[in-house]
């Protein structure tokens, strides 16, 4: 029997997989398409672009009879080309996921059909049925452990594919099962389990397994530790057995698989919104053409009769409307948006490439985890961090303990010698031997009071598997202090005190969330006490004390010491249960195990009863440095206008001390702290401080901000919100403590909504997946915490600092390069595009064109298409170098001046200008006609090609205009692209000959080569379009150039552009100046030799890496030594 009710509970059989009702195939598919889906979602997905369905629309019309200027096929054959592209795209992709479904599917378990062990493959398992999974083997479905080959039920696996996570974690069978060993055993077992229903909640469930034995059932709850999840292996354990209670994509796994939240950049909103008013201006010009066209025509009307006006001539106004539509549509560039997918796609290998962003100590390379976002890390203004495992090593060591009012240890330093420091007090130690009672309580507790795994290896060793680095390294502390864990099983903890061993019988665990903050274990000590032990941070312990304590006030007194070192801190506490009360509570504890619904809620509504009247023992203290080169990160983000703020569950004083650490807090900062833990006391402090800020307006002292998640709370209300927001802006460093997940993805959004500016978020563990995904662009570390982070994340680093390569060089380069891109793709069509509304002038509107409708389709899909290319791929400003150690620099793309409604418009008014010197000066050239030794006069085509030869030729140098980084691949895209419209012209005029096909365009090529004013006009007209853009940009230049100018101009002389600012520095003769050059240059030349990014700086004429932008190919991230393997490197070193 399996069944499921309306809320979704299941109750099945245990080893029966007959459905009443049909759940999921444990077959499951991650790929996007099979072969009848392919084409209509592929379709699908590619016209919800608003491009594509335009251009649909326009290959439409061109089917109407009489309507295209331009023939039928013109717009429909390039359209298929480019998506030809996606689709291939698309299907190498997805292709790529069904051989890793196959792969999977194909896998074969052991199933309990007919009281015998059969292999199956993965796709028959049925839910309900009983499986048999080896060593090594991973879990086929999501099941409920019934035993194992290990006593009571116990197996380790390793849930690596579900977190990230390759420490072992034990699971357990219930008692009513765990002895079921044999085929026999198993095969007649009887009994149901009730399961919640499927859900994505890796680390919760609620469910019952109800064992029937001689006509009496006994219900035991089910919870987190006896499920096996699909994609978790089985780890040192021979064999497990377990029910399977949800398959395929209704396990847990796949539940999860979902993408992050779409991002889309603020640049692609831009472009969006300027392809609508493209499309606007395109109705208008069609609509002023027919307007011209009637005018045209009641003008000759009576002149021009033997034209054949006809009398129903205005009558035709809808007709003539769609024929200027298509005659204009591609002032909308078609090939666009494959264009900057192609772009986006290459720029996310540049990152993938990228050695000096490459962990070698765990072997980590950055990763773009996706390409949309790429010009976004480029215009970066707030950075919201996490501490732990962010900004430091997440590496943690016992250093300083506190116990019964006593301090043991010695501050930490950051010299070599502390780095190989074993904590082992003398002090300490002596206590122990002694017999003290409180440290022996307070040892004992940390022995106990945690879930880490034991392992012991072939030489004895022990070996410590932890889900949490701070229980590691508790548990390995008090090992050196003689006080060692040595085994754990169902039911008991064996430690070994001083050389004797005692065993203590775990009775319940209360287990730690990020709500509670806290775990208690309820222990029998071999005295046979029932003790609670309680470990957590000291504002849920110190809310739990009873009223009589010897320690509280010089324990609070020795934790804000240890916080100001900068150490992690957790109390100890301890209560001794009486068995009735305990007997009491652990029925409603029972019933709270077993309710399916709010189960959690009742368990820590039970937990709650007990964990009260504690007795405090003392307090840990555990050092997790910062990661190297931290501080000159946070400095150099600082001096390129870059807000950081740190969020953190940490206390105050630890999170303050970091800050200073990081350089995140500086001196001479006012700092503002707010610990309110009321809504009026909190809106009063948050005018108070504005009041301060406004009074100094001037901006004479920087401010920072420190405020705890109580008073966050308040903050964050819709009536205080904009007053907080005022102040954390008006602030250098914001640091938030104490804060929860949810609080950390509010505080974002905030700064999202009211600021528009955009932000990134970076963390490494779970409890940073909702800020990362509520942020523009989201960086994930790839850390000791696991991949949950990593995996919900746009972007991947290993180390904090590699933040600074990611954003300054990456991120500076992706977007002028994008924008570039976009500027220039709709600057080119502009360019050929309006000069039909130039010619609609002289043919009275009626539609004509002035090209060869083949040429038209072309000069996007071919003859145009490499500059783009090379803009997007190979072009950069200046050398990484310079990026890495002049930080301002950064605010040349994250001021968003080259991109933006301005911007772009002056693009297009300068394309409307080009191509009105493109049109009336050939015309005017050739105003009275060319004619040939055949007797022969050139018609609108050859006029037509002279332009549009000139209009290749035009747009291809403006690319070179705005190209500041020359190498052979940028000359093959430039000069390449004019060559092959030479070379097509010259090939497609004689087709007509071999093939009934363009017979307009026969002989045209002779024609126009033949003629001495096209190779004139080839050389003046297209200088007399860009003579403007040159002198326009050499004056800015000379006149006043902005500083990645300024550094061009300084690689060019192959010189250390940072040693030729700090020279003009020492030159400045005023204050002002020199505080003015200060805040322009950013200089961190030595802040970025110490971080590992750059190495030290030599003396210019010694230097032999300072490479000016036209140097070749150094520093182009595709062929650079920096960015590729070795292989790419050895064929480039041929070519």
């Amino acid at each position: 029997m399996v069944k499921q009710d309306k809320k979704g509970n299941r109750t099945l059989s245990i080893g029966e997989s007959t459905s009443e009702r049909k759940f999921v195939s444990n077959r499951i598919s991650t790929a996007k398409y099979n072969v009848f889906s392919f084409f209509p979602r592929f379709l699908f997905e590619q016209f919800r672009k608003y491009s594509n369905l335009f251009f649909l629309f326009i290959i439409i019309l061109q089917q109407i009879p009489g309507v295209s200027p331009t023939g039928q096929y013109t717009t429909a054959i390039p359209m298929t080309f480019i998506l030809t592209v996606s689709a291939i795209k698309e299907i190498i992709e997805d292709w790529k996921r069904h051989r890793q479904d196959d792969a999977i599917n194909k896998r074969r378990v052991q199933v309990l059909r007919s009281k015998s062990w059969q292999s199956l493959k993965w796709t028959e398992v049925k839910v309900g049925d009983v499986v048999k999974v080896l060593n090594d083997e991973f879990f086929p479905a999501d099941l409920v452990l019934l035993s194992s080959s290990e006593p009571q039920g116990m197996c380790y696996i390793e849930t690596a594919n579900l977190d990230g996570e390759t420490n072992l974690k034990i699971r357990q069978g219930v008692p009513g099962t765990f002895h079921l060993v044999t085929l026999e055993a198993i095969g007649n077992l009887c009994g149901t389990i009730e399961c919640e229903p499927p859900n994505r909640h890796v680390y919760e469930f609620a469910g019952n397994i109800i064992t029937v034995v001689s006509n009496s059932s006994t219900t035991t709850p089910l919870g987190p530790n006896q499920v096996l999840l699909r994609g978790a292996q089985l780890r040192n354990t021979p064999w497990v057995c377990g029910v399977v209670i949800y398959t395929g994509h209704e396990s847990k796994l796949m539940l999860n698989s979902k993408s992050v939240p779409l991002k889309r950049s603020n640049v692609e909103k831009i472009t969006n919104n300027q392809i609508i008013m493209l499309f606007i201006m395109l109705l208008v010009l069609c609509t002023m053409s027919i307007i011209g066209n009637i005018v045209w025509a009641n003008h000759h009307l009576a002149t021009d009769w033997y034209i054949g006006f006809g009398a129903n001539y205005r009558e035709h106004f809808g007709l003539n409307f769609l024929t200027f539509m298509i005659l204009y549509n591609n002032l909308i560039p078609i090939s666009l948006p494959v264009t900057l997918e192609v772009v986006k796609f290459v720029q996310a290998f540049y990152i993938n490439w990228d050695l000096e962003m490459y962990h070698e100590d765990t072997n980590t390379p950055a990763s773009a985890r996706t390409s949309n976002l790429n010009e976004e890390l480029g215009m970066i203004q707030y950075v919201f961090t996490d501490k732990t495992g962010t900004l430091t090593r997440n590496v943690m060591d016992m250093k300083m303990l506190s116990i019964g009012g006593k301090k043991y240890g010695k501050p930490p330093t950051q010299t070599e010698e502390d780095e190989t420091e074993v904590f082992r007090p003398v002090d300490l130690i002596h206590d122990i031997d002694k017999g003290d009672q409180i440290v022996a309580e307070f040892l004992i507790g940390l022995a106990v009071c945690h879930t880490v795994v034991p392992e012991k290896e072939d030489l004895g060793e022990i070996q410590y598997q932890a889900s949490s680095p701070d229980e590691s390294a508790l548990v390995k502390g008090i090992a050196r202090l003689g006080v060692v864990f040595l085994e754990r099983s169902p039911e008991t903890v064996t430690i070994e005190f001083r050389g004797q061993r005692q065993v203590y019988q775990i009775l319940n665990v209360l287990e730690f969330t990020s709500d509670r903050k806290r775990m208690s274990v309820i222990v029998r000590t071999p005295d046979g006490e029932l003790k609670l032990f309680c470990k957590g941070a000291d504002s849920v312990i110190y809310e739990r004390l009873a009223s009589k304590q010897d320690f509280q006030p010089i324990t609070y007194s020795h934790l804000e010491d240890f916080a100001i070192l900068g150490l992690r801190t957790l109390c100890i506490a301890v209560t001794e249960l009486a068995e009735d009360d305990y007997a009491s509570w652990k029925q409603l504890y029972y019933e709270a195990s077993i309710s399916l619904e709010n189960r959690d809620k009742n368990l820590v509504d039970t937990a709650e009863l007990i964990e009260r009247n504690l007795y405090l023992l003392g307090a840990t203290a555990i050092e997790d440095k910062l990661q190297m080169g931290v501080p000159e990160a946070i400095a150099s983000m600082l001096k390129a206008d870059i807000k950081v703020w740190i969020l953190t569950g940490d206390k105050q004083e630890t999170a303050v001390n970091i800050g200073h650490s990081c350089r995140l807090l500086q001196q001479g900062f006012r700092p503002f702290v707010m610990t309110e833990a009321t809504h009026d006391g909190t809106r009063t402090q948050l005018r108070n401080f504005l009041q301060k800020v406004e009074s100094n307006s001037s901006r004479e002292t920087e401010n920072s901000l420190v405020i705890e998640g109580k008073t966050l709370i308040f903050a964050l209300t819709p009536d205080l919100r904009m007053d907080f927001f005022q102040l954390a802006h008006a602030c250098k460093s914001v640091i938030c403590c104490r804060v929860s997940p949810s609080q950390k993805a509010e505080v974002v959004e905030l700064v999202k909504s009211r600021s528009k500016a955009i932000t990134l978020a970076i963390g490494d563990g779970a409890n940073d997946v909702a800020m990362i995904q509520a942020a523009h662009i989201g960086i994930g570390i790839t850390g000791v915490e696991g991949l949950q982070a990593a995996c919900a994340a746009d972007y991947t680093i290993a180390q904090f600092r590699f933040l600074v390569n990611l954003l300054f060089v990456h991120g500076a380069r992706n977007y002028k390069r994008l924008v570039d891109v976009i500027l220039y793709s709709f600057y080119k069509n502009i360019c050929l595009y309006v000069i039909q509304v130039w010619f609609a002038f002289q043919n009275g509107f009626s539609g004509q064109i002035l090209f060869e409708k083949w040429c038209i389709g072309f000069y996007n899909v071919f003859f145009t298409s490499a500059p783009p290319g090379s803009l997007g791929l190979l072009n950069f400003q200046c050398s990484k170098r310079s990026r890495l150690n002049i930080p301002t620099l950064y605010k040349d793309s994250q001021s968003r001046r080259h991109f933006n409604i301005k911007v772009f418009w002056q693009w297009a008014f300068n394309g409307i200008y080009h191509s009105l010197l493109l049109y009336w000066l050939p015309v005017f050239f050739f105003k009275h006609d060319a004619v040939f030794g055949t007797g022969q006069s050139g018609d609108n085509f050859f006029i037509g090609n002279i332009v549009y030869t000139f209009t290749v030729v035009t747009v291809c140098l403006k690319a070179a205009l705005i190209t500041t980084a020359w190498d052979f691949l940028t000359h093959i895209a430039i000069w390449g692209s004019i060559l092959l419209w030479f070379v097509f012209l010259a090939i497609y005029s004689q087709v007509w000959k071999f093939v009934p096909f363009s017979a307009e365009m026969y002989g045209l090529a002779n024609w126009i080569y033949s003629c001495p004013a096209f190779w004139l006009s080839l050389f003046l007209v297209p200088l007399a379009c860009l003579l403007r853009d040159f002198v326009w940009t050499s004056l800015r230049r000379t006149v006043s150039p902005s500083l990645v100018e300024h550094v061009q101009e300084q690689e060019l002389k192959n010189e250390d552009p940072s040693l030729y600012i700090t020279l003009q520095y020492k030159r400045s003769k005023s204050q002002e100046n020199i505080e003015r050059t200060k805040m322009l240059t950013g200089m961190m030349v030595h802040d970025a030799s110490s971080m590992g990014i750059v190495p030290p700086q030599q003396p210019a004429e010694t230097r032999k890496d300072w490479f000016p932008p036209n140097s070749g190919f150094i520093d182009i991230e595709c062929f650079v030594i920096d960015y590729q393997p070795e292989w790419v490197r050895s064929v480039q070193s041929v070519v």
